[in-house]
């Protein structure tokens, strides 16, 4: 996952049940009243999964997301993200978005020929694709690595798709290393070099580990953009309405402009996110986030919808070459991802 990991303390918890009736776990369809309401659902009618680098996207080199390999051309990366994305939409029901990792040498060498397959062919699907782009994992320290290869990477990206209106464009994931002020000043230069990309597809990331987003959002110079907002259950240790108001306080009074572009727990682990939340801060978590997804109309992308030896992964990778089997990893917690898109 895109953040580091910080010291929770381990308390006991009031045991809460789930306050607002999901979705039947069988339920796999989507109905008209669902698409409806999945269109009123959060900016832009996002409902989006990552992507991600089994490595985890801070990488040196190129970004490489699960299933695709540094050998392959622009043909076989676009039919394995074939078989990819249409297991996210035969599994997941209502997904229309997938967050893909960019970084400065994905694009300036030869992968970016080939990695526009995955992009290409998620635009073919009808997909909103959200390009983000991520730092070095020698230089990890919330910063840009190289101003000049930053800049030069998101003009080739801009030139290609700058125009097309189901790429969305987020500058800097989780850019802690700067004050408001910096980071405020960098998202200004964004928006002024590349004046012709809708406001509305620009996602700018909190402050922190893109964990708060009023700062940003008060800013009256990205006042048509969207915002890029980040939390996870290992950050802290609270009850279901503790997260629900911890949800609130992070985006304040910018449900609308916001999107969730990460969060998640684990998937893998048999935990049940249908039933009573107890005393587990994960399921708490699960519970209390897409409720506030549902209720305060709040996009979101979960982290991730595959990720190879992931365990928060949501779908697990089979098959090999580019005959690519997706299978839900926990049926429970996808039910609570699609009743946060409002399905």
């Amino acid at each position: 996952m895109a953040v580091m990991l910080s010291v929770c303390l381990i308390g006991c918890e009031k045991k809460e049940l789930i306050t607002e009736t999901p979705p039947d776990i069988g339920k796999t369809d989507v109905t008209d009243a669902q698409k409806a309401n999945l269109e009123s659902v959060g900016a832009a009618g996002i409902a989006g999964v990552n992507w991600a680098d089994g490595r985890d996207n801070f990488v040196d080199g190129w970004v490489i997301p699960s299933g695709l390999t540094a050998g392959d051309d622009y043909t076989t990366v676009s039919a394995k993200a074939n078989a990819i994305l249409t297991g996210f939409q035969n599994n997941m029901p209502g997904v229309n978005t997938v967050r893909l990792p960019i970084n400065p040498p994905s694009v300036s060498d030869s992968w970016w020929g080939a990695y526009t397959g995955a992009i290409d062919r998620a635009l073919s699907k009808n997909m909103k694709v959200i390009l983000a782009c991520w730092e070095s994992a020698s230089s990890h320290n919330g910063t840009i690595d190289d101003t000049t290869q930053f800049w030069a990477m998101w003009q080739t990206v801009v030139n290609k798709y700058g125009s097309n209106a189901n790429v969305y464009f987020e500058p800097m994931n989780e850019p802690y290393g700067y004050t408001l002020a910096q980071l405020t000043t960098i998202y200004a230069e964004w928006l002024s070099r590349y004046p012709n990309v809708s406001k509305g597809r620009i996602l700018l990331g909190g402050t922190g580990y893109s964990e708060n987003v009023t700062a940003v959002g008060a800013d009256s110079r990205f006042s048509s953009c969207l915002l890029s907002l980040h939390n996870y259950a290992f950050w802290a240790t609270r009850t279901q309405s503790a997260w629900e108001a911890d949800w609130r306080s992070r985006f304040g009074s910018y449900a609308n402009r916001t999107v969730v572009t990460e969060y998640g727990a684990a998937m893998t682990t048999g935990k049940n996110y249908t039933g009573s939340v107890g005393s587990d801060n994960e399921i708490a978590y699960i519970v209390g986030s897409t409720n506030v997804f549902r209720t305060d109309k709040v996009a979101s992308v979960y982290w991730p919808g595959l990720r190879d030896n992931d365990s928060y992964s949501i779908q697990n990778r089979g098959g090999s070459g580019t005959n690519i089997t997706l299978t839900t990893t926990n049926q429970s917690g996808l039910t609570r991802i699609r009743y946060g898109w409002g399905l």
